[in-house]
């Protein structure tokens, strides 16, 4: 279920702070257009730490009626309770899986982190799929861990971006024999993810190139690495003007230049920065985006 593109949703507000509910709805028939296999709703890039929890729920719900391909709930927190919570609904709502951040700001031992995931692993029955993202948690999760966790019958995969091929590699290794997914969350290295034997990608490129990354992750995972590599090339000044600053700072604006529901930043976040939107604009304009 959760092998090829699965863009990582933004969440678009209106002037007033309020979501713009059919400015999300619009996006995610945009990227359903471009053929991605799923979509991934309140996660960072949806900016979730900024989300209260009703409107978390509301975000999941509105995903869950209105896509017509499987459905990720951003559920993770580092509180497990609230985790829990979160991932409870999601599975109730009908969302097909719920992606987990590690806790973050904590920093558990090995111990806490199995213990985390098992407590709600053991109680829902959804797909999950564990989150490691060492620049925003602050922890690497450890190989053993994620053997670990890779052993419990409902976690299915890992969206990592620790950047570490070797550990990467690794990790496809230790986890052979479970029935476990090795997705990309870094999408400049998705290719090179696919080639040690990743299945897929949660990506921020895809809410605006969705065809594209479709295109690069259909070719590598059919072994046609002549033409994913050409597109990896293609988008690769689009990806590298995506992360000129926080995400997802730069792929709003980018969503509003060719055209879809993107809106301000909540706070902390501010508006990309007037050298940046000109290598944004750049990129969108060799691509033919705008």
């Amino acid at each position: 279920m959760f092998e090829g593109v699965m863009p990582a949703l933004i969440t678009p507000f209106n002037d007033d702070d309020s979501i713009n509910k059919q400015g999300f709805k619009d996006n995610i028939s945009f990227v359903e257009k471009g053929g991605v296999s799923g979509i991934v709703a309140c996660g960072t890039t949806g900016e979730s730490a900024t989300l209260s929890t009703s409107e978390h729920k509301e975000l999941i719900n509105i995903a869950v009626d209105c896509a017509n391909v499987p459905v990720v709930a951003g559920t993770g927190s580092n509180n497990t309770a609230e985790a829990l919570e979160l991932t409870r609904f999601a599975e109730d709502a009908g969302a097909d899986g719920a992606l987990l951040i590690s806790p973050y700001y904590n920093k558990p031992n090995n111990n806490g982190l199995i213990n985390h995931f098992k407590t709600i692993a053991e109680n829902v029955e959804i797909p999950l799929i564990l989150y490691n993202v060492p620049s925003r948690t602050g922890q690497d999760m450890p190989l053993e861990v994620i053997q670990e966790l890779s052993k419990l019958d409902n976690i299915v995969a890992i969206k990592d971006a620790c950047g570490d091929l070797s550990k990467m590699s690794q990790m496809i290794e230790y986890t052979a024999d479970e029935d476990f997914t090795v997705i990309s969350g870094e999408d400049p290295l998705t290719l090179p993810i696919l080639s040690i034997g990743g299945e897929g990608v949660i990506s921020v490129s895809a809410n605006i190139v969705p065809d594209k990354m479709v295109k690069l992750v259909d070719a590598a995972l059919n072994n046609d690495i002549k033409t994913a590599r050409q597109v990896h090339y293609e988008i690769a000044p689009l990806i590298r003007a995506l992360f000129t600053e926080t995400n997802p700072i730069p792929v709003k604006r980018a969503a509003e230049l060719i055209g879809l529901a993107g809106g301000h930043l909540r706070l902390p976040l501010a508006q990309l920065s007037y050298d940046n939107e000109h290598v944004l604009n750049d990129a969108l304009k060799k691509l033919g985006c705008i």
